[in-house]
């Protein structure tokens, strides 16, 4: 499980009994499982399409510090699930679980659309495919750029 995120439990966020409220929760780790299935598919187009029973296991107090933990659990051809953890950052204590998670891939219609995904993609290997996408810039762009270094090189030079 993956834990990226991290919340500050504020005054804000409280029920009337000065616990975390659970919609303020809910509408976190709704955010950051749309988060965690865009970049899984490479697409902005998602839309949470069923979430499991939610057991609430402890609470939160005002100034606990909370991180939400996600992972991948199944790729299907248009959908993607997820399990989402949270707990106390200092303690580690459950405060609340959610087993299933499913997020459908839309296309430019906002009609379900096959990713092509079929394994967790972790940031590290996304990192590596942008520098090398990054290193082939195309030979315009790589002539533009001499002409302008030595246009800049040569006004140095009339300073």
């Amino acid at each position: 499980m993956n834990f990226h995120t991290r919340k500050w439990v504020k005054p804000e966020d409280l029920n009337p009994n000065g616990t975390l409220f659970g919609g303020s929760l809910l509408r976190w780790i709704d955010e950051e499982a749309a988060i965690y299935a865009i970049c899984q598919l490479d697409n902005q187009r998602v839309v949470t399409k069923f979430m499991s029973e939610i057991n609430f296991v402890s609470s939160a107090r005002q100034g606990d510090i909370i991180e939400l933990g996600m992972t991948a659990t199944h790729f299907g051809r248009t959908s993607i699930t997820l399990r989402c953890e949270v707990r106390n950052k200092i303690t580690r204590k459950s405060i609340l679980t959610v087993e299933k998670m499913v997020f459908v891939n839309l296309d430019e219609n906002g009609e379900p659309a096959p990713h092509g995904r079929t394994q967790i993609r972790y940031a590290e290997e996304t990192f590596a495919r942008y520098r090398e996408s990054s290193r082939q810039v195309p030979q315009s762009a790589v002539a533009v750029e001499d002409e302008r270094a030595a246009a800049r090189a040569e006004a140095d030079s009339l300073h």
